[in-house]
């Protein structure tokens, strides 16, 4: 095995909601999967119009309506929910929504690419949202995949398989199935690029961290 498919992930993470956010609309076949095989579909209003373009319709539209014209908060009006407040951006207050639902174990697609400091900004809030609210977040991009740790984190993985682990609170960091030892890095480049040796990897810490895998392995060169 040099690759990862939705079926596998899915097997990991179970995703019981997709929130879909205003970034580059998803291209690779997991996180349109994703998408496609999604038993509820909540949208940030902004990428409503990405979403209507691919034949897909969403359950639910969150943020502060300024993304919607007067008419598709019309046509929509039975499944949109206003949210005014400026403090959270639309991934958190569609993440409140679904959780409203009682929905704790959610997938994010189209939450990168356009902008960079939103990509960042976007990727930083998983580990909010496990540290905050104990969810069990999975953000799909067309390279890879992003999961926050906090303290243990066991995840399937293939030999060769690149992993990124980026640490926001750890003053202990080690790990097991990775190439190289991981230890409490103090600027995020330190944890990219490792890689796994085989079909488990094991993350311990004593705070918080974000890791990132690849869905196919390094080439080799």
């Amino acid at each position: 095995m040099n690759s990862v498919t939705y079926s596998d992930i899915l097997a990991q993470f179970a995703p019981e909601a997709v929130v879909v956010a205003d970034g580059d609309f998803p291209r690779h076949e997991v996180p349109l999967t994703a998408l496609r095989e999604a038993a509820f579909v909540c949208c940030c209003d902004g990428a409503l119009e990405s979403l209507l373009a691919h034949d897909l319709m969403p359950q639910a539209i969150v943020g502060d309506g300024d993304s919607l014209s007067i008419e598709r908060q019309q046509q929509f009006a039975d499944i949109l929910h206003i949210e005014r407040e400026q403090e959270d951006n639309d991934l958190t207050k569609a993440t409140r929504y679904c959780m409203s639902l009682g929905l704790r174990r959610i997938a994010y697609v189209g939450a990168t690419g356009k902008r960079e400091d939103h990509s960042l900004g976007n990727i930083s809030l998983m580990e909010q949202y496990i540290r905050q609210w104990g969810l069990d977040p999975v953000m799909l991009t067309d390279h890879g995949y992003f999961v926050p740790m906090q303290r243990e984190r066991r995840l399937r993985t293939f030999p060769g398989q690149q992993v990124s682990v980026f640490n926001f609170s750890c003053t202990r960091l080690e790990s097991e199935g990775l190439r190289w030892q991981t230890y409490p890095f103090t600027s995020w480049w330190q944890g990219s690029l490792n890689e796994a040796l085989g079909e488990e990897a094991l993350l311990r810490g004593d705070g918080t961290a974000v890791v990132f895998l690849t869905y196919r392995a390094k080439r080799a060169r």
